[in-house]
């Protein structure tokens, strides 16, 4: 399993989410972390983001990606919403962000958004065959999107978000009675034009979602029962009891609305526009219910991920071991004939260990020549022509996460010396090394160019190795058919093999019987 923080810069909110993610497109949420950082307030008056609330956010991000990584969460994405897409100097927002916490900030597009909840909230309820209508009011803007258990359909992002709307008409509280109507006016004028727009005739049921859907819900529940919402997901609010508390924040002073049981205190200036934009969105479409969901956008990031990435997160599963797993993911986006290299590896790997009297080397050059071995043939990708200068290439100038340049030069040496030329100073690369590391190279390469060359069929012919050291050097072959062309390879490349070790090398072979297909005759 893969571990993933989302991080979600909102206009009202900051969210952290903390993941594992699965190849099978499953996850499960660990740990959650919220900061109402109102990085949106006066936003979208002056159409920039203030110097306090940039401050404010930088601060927010900072400790949230600090926490994440202490916690082992090391892939952390972050994607910021309409109060930073709009403010002119969002770039600037960006860039601090960035060198405070190392996180490139992705600012999506209201359609992206939207894809992004409608991802979220697919994965937490069953949609039917039949359009749902979600609705998730944001501080900056609400998403409005149609969709069914299988795609979206259509989706509108429209600036009707609490924040915006509270800094335009709810400036006081109560409000002014002109203006709520414009307020409301300017609502219904943009709903109407959006859900022209949509062509569809009904849905099958509305969904609301954000925060200030959740804290409505657990307002109304608390009003209905008088108890505390057990829980948000699928909880179901009625037309009728949105408008009471519609009606009752529209009609009290700040002190009053903090007197109503379950309202948040944070969001007393905001959940009157909220509560609108939902109220209105029903009679828009004529229904009398809206269901909750308390999954949008965070969630929805963390499917896309795994969805975009399912094939990194399956070899992650395949191979818990970073270094190795960069080793075969740079393997195979190269095409590199698996088969054929793991068991050069194997051979590789097993006469290191039967010569380690001799060499003296450890487990740091055995994990070399094992990687070597599974990247010595990726040049192939650019040419089989002097492939092992392309694969030097490839190897040197990929991003291999988890290794030092030494090292990476190291295993792009040994591979590169697989075949062909042996290593010596008319190389420049072989020429910068330290007489140490020559000695390594030689080694490892010396060994792999064995390797390689009894698989020279890349049908795994050689099962096994076995090393009689002596005077001479015998390697005695364990084959499964004819291994001529496997043996005269391995001898035609010995030469640095006896240079290294300093003695003569030869090969028997045993052929393996194989069991009979007549067996029952």
């Amino acid at each position: 399993m893969s571990k993933i923080a989302v991080i979600d810069i909102g206009t009202n909110s900051i969210h952290m989410v903390l993941a594992e993610a699965e190849p099978d497109g499953s996850y499960k949420i660990l740990d959650r972390f919220k900061d109402m950082t109102r990085l949106g307030d006066g936003t979208f008056r002056q159409r920039r983001l203030s110097s306090e609330s940039r401050a404010r956010g930088v601060e927010v991000l900072k400790n949230l990606t600090m926490l994440a990584r202490n916690k082992g969460f090391d892939r952390i994405l972050m994607a910021a919403t309409s109060a930073v897409r709009e403010a002119r100097n969002s770039g600037q927002f960006v860039e601090e962000v960035s060198e405070s916490t190392g996180v490139r900030v992705k600012v999506i597009t209201g359609q992206e958004e939207a894809r992004l909840i409608y991802l979220g909230v697919r994965q937490s309820m069953d949609l039917t065959d039949q359009p749902t209508l979600l609705v998730d009011v944001g501080g900056g803007s609400v998403e409005i999107i149609a969709g069914n258990r299988k795609r979206l359909l259509h989706a509108e992002s429209l600036k009707l978000g609490a924040i915006r709307l509270k800094d335009l008409f709810l400036t006081k509280a109560p409000p002014p009675k002109a203006k709520l109507r414009a307020m409301h006016d300017m609502i219904a004028k943009e709903l109407e034009a959006a859900l022209e727009r949509f062509c569809q005739p009904e849905f099958d049921r509305i969904v609301i979602s954000s925060g200030m859907a959740s804290n409505l819900a657990e307002i109304i529940y608390l009003e209905r029962t008088g108890a505390p919402i057990p829980q948000i997901n699928l909880s179901t609010i009625t037309l009728k009891e949105i408008r009471a508390v519609e009606q009752r924040l529209a009609t009290s002073d700040a002190d009053t609305r903090l007197g109503i049981p379950g309202l948040d205190p944070r969001r007393v200036d905001t959940l009157l526009a909220a509560t609108s934009v939902i109220r209105q969105t029903l009679e828009a479409i004529g229904h009398k219910e809206a269901t909750v969901s308390d999954k949008a956008m965070r969630e929805g990031l963390v499917y896309d991920f795994i969805q975009k990435n399912q094939e990194g997160l399956l070899i992650e599963q395949e191979i818990p071991n970073i270094r190795l797993r960069n080793v075969v993911a740079l393997a195979r986006r190269c095409h590199y004939p698996e088969t054929h290299s793991r068991h050069v590896a194997t051979l590789a790997l097993s006469l290191f260990d039967q010569l380690q009297s001799l060499h003296g080397m450890a487990e740091e050059e055995r994990e070399c020549l094992e990687y070597a071995a599974l990247l010595h043939d990726v040049g192939y990708a650019i040419n089989p022509r002097q492939h092992h200068k392309h694969s030097y290439y490839l190897i040197t100038n990929s991003d291999l996460a988890g290794f030092t340049v030494d090292e990476i030069e190291m295993i792009a040496n040994v591979a590169r010396y697989h075949r062909r030329s042996l290593p010596g100073p008319q190389h420049l690369p072989y020429k910068l090394l330290s007489l140490a590391g020559r000695k390594v190279l030689e080694t490892l390469s010396a060994i792999l160019r064995i390797a390689d060359g009894l698989d020279r069929s890349h049908f795994s012919i050689i099962r096994d190795v076995h090393v009689t050291i002596g005077r001479k050097m015998n390697i005695e072959l364990k084959a499964l058919a004819d291994s001529e062309l496997e043996i005269w390879t391995a001898q035609s490349r010995a030469d640095l093999f006896q240079k290294v070790f300093g003695r003569e090398v030869t090969f028997t072979v045993q052929v393996e019987p194989r069991l009979s297909t007549n067996a029952a005759e």
